[in-house]
Parts: C-alpha cells; sequence; structure tokens
C-alpha cells in the first residue's frame, strides 16, 4: 500500500471525529461526559478483544495502560473539562497546539529534526483552527486552559509512545489493547464525578454505537496504524481536521452559519496540512557514487 493510500486513510480518522460534538449534543445526554467516554471506549475496546482473541503479555500491560492514559482516559477527561471551562472556540484553539507539543516530543523521544517548516505548519494550523472557532468575545477560564493544554500534551505523548512502543502484533490488535486500558482507567472516575448516568433511549445508544464503533474503534485503528507507518510527526498535523469537519458539519447537518472568515480558516488549515506533509516527507537519500573499477 503506497504512501498517499496510508495519508488519505489516516486523515479519515480526524474527519469522523469531527462528528462526534453533533453526535454529543443531538443524540446523547448531557451532564455526563466522561461516562460517554468510558461507554465510547470500554465496549469498543472489548468488542476488538473478542475479534482479535490477544491479550498483551506481561511485559506489555503497563505500557498498554499508560498509551490508554495518554491517548483516552487523560486526553478526554481534559478534554471535556475544558470544554465545560471555556468557551468551545477557545478549547478547540488550545487543543490545536499538539502539533507544536508532538514535533518537540518526537525529537526527544524518537530523535525526528525539527525543521522550520514543521514549525510553521504547525503554528498556520493553530491560526487556521483560532479562524474556524475562535470567538473574539471569549472569556478565559485560568483551570479551563490548563486542561486544554495537559489534554493537547496527553494526546501528544500518547501519538510520539504509540509509535516508540510498537508491539510485535497488528495495529488492530494495538487499538484494542488501547481502548480497553482506557475504558478502565475511566471506570472509577466516572463513577466518582458522574453518578446515576439515566436509562439510555434508543437515540442514545445509537449515538454511543457510532461514537464507540466508528468514532473509536475504527478511527483509532486508522490513527495508530498511520502513526505505526507514517510517523507521529506526519500524522498529527491531520489533527486540524477534526474541528474543520465540525464547522463544516454544523453548517450542512445544523444550518449553522459559515462566515468568510471561517472559510479562509478552512483553507489555512488544509494548507498547513500540506506544509505539515511535506516537512515530515523524509528527505531523498542521494544516489551512491558509481565504484570505478
Amino acid at each position: 500500500m503506497n504512501r498517499t493510500t496510508d495519508l488519505f486513510l489516516t486523515a479519515i480518522a480526524p474527519v469522523i471525529w469531527g462528528s462526534s460534538y453533533i453526535v454529543a449534543t443531538e443524540m446523547l445526554p448531557h451532564g455526563y461526559p466522561l461516562t460517554v467516554s468510558l461507554l465510547r471506549a470500554l465496549p469498543a475496546g472489548l468488542i476488538l478483544l473478542l475479534v482479535v482473541r490477544q491479550l498483551p503479555q506481561a511485559g506489555w500491560r503497563g505500557r498498554v495502560f499508560i498509551l490508554g492514559a495518554l491517548n483516552f482516559a487523560i486526553f478526554w477527561s481534559m478534554l471535556f473539562l475544558a470544554a465545560y471551562r471555556l468557551p468551545g472556540g477557545v478549547a478547540a484553539t488550545l487543543g490545536a497546539v499538539q502539533p507544536l507539543f508532538v514535533l518537540f516530543l518526537a525529537r526527544f523521544a524518537l530523535g525526528n529534526t525539527i525543521t522550520i517548516l514543521g514549525i510553521i505548519a504547525a503554528i498556520s494550523g493553530v491560526i487556521g483552527v483560532g479562524m474556524l472557532v475562535l470567538d473574539p468575545g471569549a472569556v478565559l477560564d485560568p483551570i479551563g486552559i490548563a486542561a486544554a493544554l495537559v489534554g493537547a500534551l496527553s494526546m501528544a505523548a500518547g501519538t510520539v509512545l504509540t509509535r516508540k512502543w510498537q508491539p510485535p502484533v497488528s495495529p488492530l490488535t494495538f487499538t484494542a489493547w488501547q481502548l480497553t486500558a482506557g475504558g478502565l482507567l475511566l471506570i472509577p472516575v466516572a463513577l466518582i464525578v458522574e453518578p446515576g448516568f439515566p436509562m439510555p433511549t434508543a437515540t442514545n445508544i445509537a449515538g454511543l454505537v457510532w461514537l464507540g464503533l466508528i468514532g473509536a474503534a475504527l478511527t483509532y485503528f486508522l490513527w495508530f496504524r498511520g502513526i505505526a507507518r507514517l510517523g507521529p510527526t506526519t500524522v498529527t498535523s491531520f489533527g486540524f481536521l477534526s474541528p474543520t469537519s465540525a464547522v463544516l458539519l454544523g453548517w450542512i447537518v445544523l444550518g449553522q452559519a459559515l462566515s468568510a472568515l471561517q472559510i479562509v480558516g478552512v483553507a489555512v488549515v488544509l494548507i498547513s496540512i500540506w506544509l505539515g506533509q511535506r516537512a515530515a516527507r523524509p528527505a531523498p537519500q542521494p544516489n551512491p557514487a558509481p565504484q570505478t573499477t
């Protein structure tokens, strides 16, 4: 499978993640984000475990729970805390600094080179997301800001370590392990913080099935596969597609207005992703000099 196909399949994940906002607001009970995260991660992980029928060996269990915490438990907890404490545009813009974190973490953990083009791509992506979602009159809350940055750092660390720690199993198995571990870690947090989750309706169940099977199992399989094949600095810029997808779906599905500034923001995001791919592309190796006889 060529690089273009790998890039396309990886990009599908954040595009689908952009639907999470509509599903959460239109199909799920409000006020239970951690419980929804638990019900999104754990059933999907257990279903995938039934498919792959393979548990992590003793030497990998600690790493799997670390990755489950970084990619799911901590990330989703901080994401929802930021969403409660900050206007959505501020939370999304702060979360968009994740590619910058990945650049520096990959430098120290994997030895990747930091390029000026990569930094420009990451910063322009943040600007593009800000143009898409940021409200100039937004009120900044210190706890919300800290939560958004911790969430971005957690996902960035999880992205880099997912590449650094590659077990000798398929990406589907690796996804099953991480989703299950993240779901297990969310159980005590959800029970303590959000007791009394209501009996789900048919609409609620449909939303959870979408978020779990499509928005978690499928997308994170594609995401982790992309990290393994392309590297974290290549895939991380695709994260800008998530808020872009959310804005476009809000326009298409909910009839929300799309301003000229937001249209420009979409263009800036797409350019930043293109620059990010150029920056992460391996440098061509020079042809060896012909040997003389």
